[in-house]
């Protein structure tokens, strides 16, 4: 694993940043489609930022409203993808939730 490759849980169901939890895309997801959300996804992200910088909040809105759109649609946000009904532990940090003696094994040997 390299510094740009985000840790993910073992079941592949979440990526770790800063020790906290984030949901990944759904691997079910054709790579086709994947790949023209993700291109959506970033496009929302820039113009969020352009909005951010003319303050306008109309266009921040309406950007941060299409990043929700590709997120739900990747799997990000919303329902979970997954099937077998274990919980969502998005936003939450590792330490507390039941990946907490992986994440700790994890990172007791990245030293």
């Amino acid at each position: 694993m390299t510094s740009s490759t985000p840790l993910t849980t073992p079941d592949g169901r979440y990526i770790v940043v800063r020790g906290r939890l984030w949901r990944c895309t759904n691997p079910e997801l054709p790579e086709p489609e994947r790949q023209a959300w993700v291109e959506r996804l970033m496009r929302a992200r820039r113009d969020v930022a352009q909005a951010k910088r003319t303050q306008d909040p109309q266009a921040q809105r309406e950007a941060r409203d299409r990043v929700d759109e590709a997120k739900r649609a990747l799997g990000e946000r919303g329902p979970v993808w997954w099937t077998d009904g274990a919980p969502d532990y998005t936003r939450c940090m590792a330490r507390n939730t039941p990946y907490a003696a992986w994440y700790q094994e994890v990172e007791t040997a990245r030293g």
